[in-house]
C-alpha cells in the first residue's frame, strides 16, 4: 500500500486531493500543522510527501530542514503556481504539480513517482542485500582460512564460534563440545550475563538437543546434564538475559562428519533468521567438521608415535641390558673353551676337540651378535662414539682385506683390492670405516659360492656422476660434492631388486636357501647404514639373482 502524506491549510485542495487518494487506493493522511510533521514522519514510513507551497501559513524551507533525513527516503511533490521561484525547495523536489492541473495529469506524476519510489526500494533492498551477502562472505573465506591453518580441535571449535559470530550476529550460542578434553564441555558464547537458572535450562536443552540426534542409537558419548562442564563468555556483563531468550529466533545443527562427532550447536537472535542466514550457519557448521577430522587423526598418529618412541626406549634400554648381561658369562664361556683345547684340563681326544671347537665357533658367532646389538642400540640412542681425523681409505680397504683373507681362503675364496692412486683424504673415524667394510665383505664372503672372487674398490666421485637403483634415489639425490667411492663386488647369489631397498632394515634376511644356510643377526647391513650416514655419507647396493650384488658408500672428502 502506497502511503501519501498532504501537508495544506487550504480546504478546497485537501478535500481534490483526498478524493484523487481514495480512487487511487492510496493509504494517506493530511496535516495542516508545521510542527507536526515531524514528529508524524518519525512515528510512520511515507512514501510520497506532497507540500502545498501556496498554503501561505507553513515555511516549507524550515520544515524541509527539520526532516531532510526522512526527505531522502521519499518522494517530494510540490503544489506550486505558475511564478513558484524557491530554488532551495525546488531541488529537493521530485515533482512539481501546478494548481491548475487535472487530475488525470496529477495522477500520472503520482503514479511516475510511485514506480520510481518502488524501483528505488527494490534496488536499496538488493543492494543490501548483497552487501550482506558480501559480508557473510568475506566471513566464511575468513573462517575457512583460521580452519586451514590449525589441528588443535578446541581452537577449530572456537574458530567456527567467532565466524557465526562475525556472520551472523548473535543473541547466544550454546555449543556442547566433545573437543575440548577428555569429558564433554557446553560453551556458552552470550551477549548478555545469565542466570544460574538459565544455565541450567541451556545444559538440560543441549543435553535433549544431543541424545534426540540419536534417538533409538548407541550414543557416541554419555552426557549428564547435571555434571556437564560449562565455559562461560560474555560480551557486556552489564546486560543480563532472562528466559524470554527462548522466544528469540534459533538454528540448531550437529558437528558431524560420517561417523565422527564432535558436538552440536544452537545459536539464538533476537531477530528472525532469513534463509541466508540459516544457510551460513550451516555452512560454517559443515566446514569445520573436515579440519576437526584431521585433527582427531593427527592427534591419534600424535599419541601413537608416544607410544611408538616409548616401544622403542624400552627396546633398546632391553637389548643394551640383555646384551651386556650376556657379554660376561659368554666371556667365561670362551676362556673355558680356551684352557680346555689347549690341554691344561686333561688329554683332548679328537672327539673332544671337535665338539670344544663348534662350541668355540658358536661362541663367537654368538659374541658378534651381542656386539651388533650394542652398537644398534648406542647408535640409536646416539652414544655411539666417533674419533674422526683426516684419514687415508686404502689404508683402512688393506687393513679389512688382510683381516677377512683367512676367512674367504677356508671357503676357497678370493678378494681382490683395486685401489684408486693418490686419492685425497676423508675426515672419517676409520674404525667405524673398518667396521662398515667388515660387514660388507662379511656378506660377501658368506654369500658367495665357493672358488668365486670378491673384489674391493675405491676411486674418487662427483655425485653427479654416481649410479644407483631408482629405489635408492630419495636418499642419494642429496648428496652434493665430491666423495670417495668404496664398492664391494661379489659373484654371490645377488638380489631381486624389490628387496634390495629392506636388506638395510634391521633383523632382516632375504629368504633363499643359501641366507637360511648361513643365518646371521641381520643387523651387518643396518649398522652399517647409520655408521655411514654418521659421516654425512651414503650407502646402496645393487644386484642381479644369481649374478652378484655390489654393495657400495660415498664418504665426502675432507
Amino acid at each position: 500500500m502506497v502511503r501519501v502524506l498532504l501537508v495544506s491549510q487550504r480546504s478546497d485542495k485537501i478535500e481534490q486531493y483526498s478524493d484523487l487518494f481514495k480512487k487511487l487506493r492510496y493509504d494517506f493522511d493530511t496535516l495542516s500543522d508545521e510542527t507536526m510533521v515531524a514528529d508524524y514522519l518519525s512515528g510512520a514510513e511515507c512514501d510520497i510527501l506532497v507540500f502545498d507551497t501556496l498554503s501561505s501559513g507553513i515555511n516549507y524551507d524550515r520544515l524541509v530542514k527539520k526532516i531532510r533525513s526522512v526527505l531522502e527516503l521519499s518522494a517530494l511533490l510540490l503544489i506550486v503556481g505558475k511564478d513558484y521561484s524557491d530554488k532551495e525547495l525546488l531541488k529537493q523536489a521530485n515533482a512539481l504539480i501546478y494548481d491548475d492541473m487535472n487530475d488525470e495529469l496529477i495522477s500520472s506524476i503520482f503514479g511516475m513517482n510511485v514506480r520510481m519510489r518502488t524501483s528505488l526500494k527494490k534496488l536499496s533492498d538488493t543492494n543490501r542485500d548483497l552487501a550482506d551477502s558480501n559480508y557473510r562472505l568475506n566471513a566464511l573465506y575468513a573462517t575457512s582460512s583460521q580452519f586451514a591453518g590449525s589441528l588443535d580441535k578446541e581452537k577449530l571449535i572456537d574458530y567456527m564460534l567467532e565466524g557465526m559470530d562475525k556472520a551472523l550476529s548473535y543473541s547466544l550460542t550454546s555449543t556442547l563440545s566433545f573437543c575440548h578434553g577428555e569429558e564433554p564441555l557446553l560453551l556458552i558464547n552470550s551477549l548478555y550475563e545469565l542466570s544460574e537458572e538459565l544455565i541450567n535450562s541451556l545444559k538440560m536443552r543441549a543435553v535433549l538437543q544431543y541424545k534426540s540426534l540419536f534417538e533409538g542409537k548407541e550414543l557416541p558419548y554419555e552426557v549428564d546434564a547435571q555434571t556437564l562442564k560449562v565455559r562461560k563468555l560474555v560480551k557486556y556483563s552489564a546486560n543480563r538475559f532472562n528466559f524470554t531468550l527462548f522466544q528469540y529466533d534459533n538454528l540448531f545443527s550437529p558437528i558431524a562428519l560420517g561417523d565422527n562427532f564432535f558436538g552440536c550447536v544452537e545459536i539464538f537472535k533476537d531477530v528472525p533468521f532469513s534463509d541466508e542466514n540459516a544457510t551460513c550457519f550451516r555452512t560454517i557448521a559443515q566446514q569445520v567438521t573436515l579440519p576437526l577430522k584431521s585433527a582427531t587423526l593427527y592427534q591419534d598418529l600424535q599419541e601413537s608415535n608416544k607410544k611408538l618412541e616409548r616401544l622403542e626406549r624400552l627396546k633398546s634400554e632391553f637389548i643394551s641390558i640383555v646384551s651386556h648381561e650376556l657379554r660376561t658369562p659368554l666371556t667365561s664361556i670362551k676362556n673355558s673353551l680356551d684352557i680346555m683345547l689347549t690341554g691344561k684340563c686333561g688329554d683332548v681326544t679328537p672327539s673332544y676337540e671337535k665338539f670344544l671347537e663348534m662350541a668355540k665357533r658358536n661362541s663367537q658367532r654368538l659374541s658378534g651378535i651381542i656386539n651388533d646389538l650394542l652398537d644398534l642400540s648406542k647408535i640409536e640412542a646416539g652414544k655411539m662414539d666417533y674419533h674422526f681425523k683426516n684419514t687415508d681409505i686404502n689404508s683402512v680397504i688393506d687393513y679389512v682385506k688382510s683381516s677377512l683373507t683367512i676367512l674367504a681362503k677356508d671357503k676357497g675364496q678370493e678378494i681382490v683390492a683395486v685401489e684408486g692412486a693418490d686419492l685425497p683424504q676423508i675426515y672419517a673415524d676409520s674404525q667405524r670405516l673398518e667396521q662398515v667394510l667388515t660387514n660388507l665383505v662379511s656378506n660377501a664372503v658368506k654369500f658367495t659360492p665357493e672358488g668365486k672372487k670378491i673384489t674391493i674398490t675405491s676411486e674418487f666421485v662427483n655425485s653427479s656422476n654416481l649410479n644407483y637403483p631408482d629405489i635408492f634415489s630419495d636418499n642419494l639425490d642429496k648428496l652434493n660434492g665430491d666423495y670417495i667411492l668404496v664398492s664391494v663386488k661379489d659373484e654371490g647369489i645377488g638380489i631381486a631388486y624389490e628387496n634390495l631397498l629392506h636388506v638395510f632394515d634391521k633383523f632382516a634376511q632375504i629368504e633363499n636357501s643359501l641366507s637360511r644356510k648361513n643365518g646371521g643377526s641381520g643387523l651387518g647391513l643396518p649398522i652399517a647404514k647409520q655408521l655411514v650416514e654418521a659421516h654425512k655419507g651414503a650407502i646402496w647396493c645393487d644386484s642381479e639373482p644369481d649374478k652378484g650384488s655390489t654393495f657400495s658408500f660415498v664418504v665426502p672428502i675432507a
